[in-house]
């Protein structure tokens, strides 16, 4: 019988639900237990009675709700709205020096940086969504665009608060955070498996992921995960603080767990300190960390500093050194890469290198191994840094057994018995099979098909395999020739899958250049180079043709990828393929068409004068003894064109000319006549010529912008900003990150920051929206 004074059940429900956060909070995020574990409990099961008894009045944010929900079939796909993005890393106190000497040269800053210093966890990276205070979903980093939902996951982790503490949480918070497994955990765990004859976990990390990946929540429930915040990527309801340190401030008064041992330092000295001090105390910490993360302690500074490729420039990984153990090489096997490149790999003993065991591990090239002079049966040191791949560094040939056997390159390759060649300066052998050795079509397939390349939904590894296997798809041209009764066939496919993959296929015929340029897997191609192609000259066609001399003029191309790129189209098999892709093939809608300018653009045609040509001869090999940078840039000055030069050394001019000494004409003859440079050149200008035609002074108004760098900053309320960028590009603008002295103008929507700041400061000139909406409606205006 109830007690007339007892509380009433709802009543007591909310005190003992305030009493348990209370708890927690004090426990997980303050590390300041309030009562001992038994009086926890004992509250908890009083919760739990109560809730039994009146089911109406459970929460989904009660402390009771963590047990765990029903099975999942699969994990639900999230996007990102902010990308989760990776850093970059120092191994050695100087590169930290230099990542320092950065920051402080883009922000124009003499004195030492206000830092954040962070121990960095080897656990799971995660992003939890809260809105108005509630936790509605959890999700995997995955690729950084795209993760796994985990929701029912994370909610039983019991440090993951499902509601924020406070009366005026944020109306809409995203927290990126670590989920670790603390060392005393992971060997309880372990000890469990082992006792239900279950599979053990190598190391605290692999059992964190494992243990958070399980579509039985109620299994992630029963194991001992811990998380920790570290930044934020959204927040919406209240103005963001000043620095990173006031954030993470402000995640510890709303519950959130952030490490204990984060630390604010100002300047490389007190980084350094920070670094040797929790490297020397790393055994006594309860979890696994792989280094320290430094990040600029100013929000402006960060925004101001920008990114890098998928890296911010604000802050950096300083790696722990690897760790090494020793083992026996027990053989070689060679594995053939998308590119014919073949690889050595160690086949070793299995031994425990940092927590993980490792069987395999890389041997670099030939070379390498000759250099070291390893050898099968040799005792080896294997190396490993976090989760760079293994790799021997050296033998111990005082440990070598008399039967020990010398490692050599195979004649032929190992995939499809072709013949194995390597360049003249080459480090790297290559098979010569090219798209009809197995190895390398199947990767090529999957590369062409993923999603920065054609982005072909639905055409995954496996499906490649299968593809191949069953003799479908010899390379990337014959997925265009595919019928959907070919492969509604297939394991695991039925009609409307293969009716969904054909019309996937067809979808992505049309795409831009510079995407097709990308999935093309041409060797040192990546996404920036290949826009970069793409932009300067305009159509495929005119890649496809391009002399080295001339690709040496796109930005960012060096004489290895120059030569890497020119040799991919020269390669007989390679122009099939590529014929076959874009040729109107038996099928619906033709063939792949990429889309482009069909114009190149006007800054790199008026780059491609005889001087940057001889200059890119001279780099590209051609030898011109006695003759420096300044004298042929003075020949190409006077001469200007190829035909001038050559009637100039044809009529032997002897009569001295401004800058040019006599005898450089003989000695640009000579090396003209020698390994056909001659021909090349003339060729090389015959496209020059070619590509002048195409930009005619009314087409150069098409891109009024090539050449100068643009920045947007602030919000703007009729584009997004990768609408006004993509408008900007057309146009011939780079987008840049951060204002500079080169930057030609700047974009300024609502709520511009520090960027429209250093832009009044230098000079640059701004435009509002409105300026900027009415720029492009005249460009757009005059491209008509």
């Amino acid at each position: 019988m109830t007690s007339k004074n007892a509380p009433a059940p709802a009543d007591e429900i909310k005190k003992l639900r305030d009493t348990l956060n209370d708890w927690s909070y004090r426990y997980y995020t303050l590390d300041d237990p309030a009562v001992p574990d038994a009086e926890y409990d004992r509250v908890f099961r009083r919760l739990q009675e109560l809730e039994q008894q009146h089911p109406d009045l459970i929460t989904a944010d009660s402390p009771t709700q963590r047990v765990g929900d029903a099975p999942l079939e699969a994990f639900d796909e999230v996007r990102h709205a902010v990308p989760m993005l990776s850093l970059g890393n120092a191994f050695s106190d100087e590169e930290l020096g230099d990542f320092d000497q950065r920051v402080r040269e883009r922000l124009d800053v003499s004195g030492p940086i206000d830092y954040v210093a962070e121990p960095k966890l080897d656990g799971l990276a995660v992003s939890l969504v809260y809105e108005n205070g509630e936790l509605v979903r959890g999700a995997t980093r995955g690729d950084g665009e795209t993760g796994e939902d985990i929701t029912t996951n994370v909610r039983t982790i019991k440090s993951v608060p499902l509601r924020l503490r406070g009366d005026n949480p944020p109306a809409l918070l995203e927290v990126r955070g670590e989920v670790v497994m603390p060392h005393s955990g992971f060997e309880q765990l372990n000890r469990r498996q082992q006792e239900a004859e279950q599979k053990v976990f190598a190391n605290p990390r692999n059992a964190a992921a494992g243990s958070l990946r399980q579509l039985d929540s109620r299994i992630t429930a029963e194991r001992p995960l811990e998380f920790y915040a570290y930044s934020v990527a959204r927040l919406e309801g209240e103005d963001w603080p000043d620095t990173h340190s006031a954030m993470l401030e402000r995640l510890r008064g709303l519950s959130l767990r952030v490490n204990p041992e984060v630390k604010r330092c100002q300047g490389l000295e007190a980084l350094l300190a920070f670094y040797n001090d929790i490297q020397q105390r790393r055994d006594q910490l309860d979890y696994d960390i792989d280094g320290v993360v430094y990040k600029v302690d100013r929000l402006d500074w960060q925004r101001d500093l920008g990114f890098v490729s998928r890296a911010p420039r604000w802050a950096i990984a300083h790696k722990f050194p690897a760790q090494e153990e020793l083992t026996v090489l027990n053989g070689v096997e060679w594995q053939v890469g998308r590119t014919g490149a073949l690889t050595p790999v160690a086949k070793l003993e299995p031994v425990q290198v940092g927590g993980v065991t490792v069987s395999n591990a890389t041997l670099h090239n030939i070379d390498e191994i000759g250099r070291l002079d390893i050898r099968i049966g040799d005792t080896v040191v294997v190396y490993r840094a976090g989760d760079v791949i293994p790799k021997v560094v050296r033998a111990l040939p005082e440990r070598r057994p008399k039967d020990a056997r010398e490692i050599h390159l195979p004649e032929e390759c190992p995939v499809c018995g072709s013949e194995i060649l390597r360049a003249d300066d080459g480090v790297v052998a290559r098979c010569t099979g090219g798209l009809i050795c197995g190895a390398q079509r199947r990767e090529a397939i999957k590369h062409f098909a993923s999603r920065r390349a054609m982005d072909i939904e639905g055409l995954g590894d496996k499906l490649v395999d299968a593809l191949v296997d069953q003799g479908l798809v010899d390379n990337v041209a014959d997925l265009y020739r595919l019928k959907a009764e070919d492969v509604a066939g297939l394991e695991r496919m039925g009609e409307k899958s293969a009716d969904n993959l054909i019309e996937a296929l067809e979808a992505s015929k049309q795409v831009r250049l510079n995407r097709f340029l990308f999935a093309l897997g041409i060797l040192q191609i990546g996404e920036e180079t290949a826009k970069a192609l793409a932009d300067c000259f305009g159509d495929l066609q005119a890649i496809r043709d391009a002399s080295p001399l001339l690709l040496l003029q796109v930005p960012d191309v060096g004489t290895e990828v120059a030569r890497a790129i020119s040799a991919f189209f020269s390669e007989e098999h390679n122009k099939e393929v590529i014929d076959g892709l874009i040729a109107d093939q038996d099928h619906e809608g033709g063939g792949v068409k990429p889309q482009s300018s069909g114009k190149p653009s006007a800054s790199f045609v008026n780059s491609l004068t005889l001087s940057a040509l001889l200059q890119s001869a001279k780099r590209m090999g051609m030898r011109v003894e006695g003759v420096g940078q300044k004298t042929l840039d003075n020949v190409g000055s006077y001469y200007q064109s190829w035909d001038a030069l050559m009637e100039a050394i044809r009529s032997d001019e002897s009569e001295a000319v401004p800058g040019i000494k006599a005898g450089i004409l003989d000695k640009i003859s000579v090396a003209l006549n020698s390994d056909g440079w001659e021909k090349r050149f003339e060729e090389a200008w015959v496209q020059v010529q070619t590509l002048k035609k195409k930009t005619t002074p009314a087409e150069e108004e098409n891109r009024p912008l090539d050449g100068q760098t643009w920045v947007l900053t602030g919000t703007l309320s009729r584009l997004t900003r990768s609408e006004a960028k993509e408008r900007l590009e057309s146009l011939g603008a780079k987008v840049a990150g951060s204002v500079s002295k080169s930057t030609a103008r700047v974009v300024a929507g609502e709520a511009a920051g520090s960027k429209l700041a250093k832009a009044e400061k230098l000079g640059v000139e701004v435009m509002d929206e409105d300026q900027f909406m009415e720029f492009l409606a005249e460009s757009a205006g005059d491209r008509g």
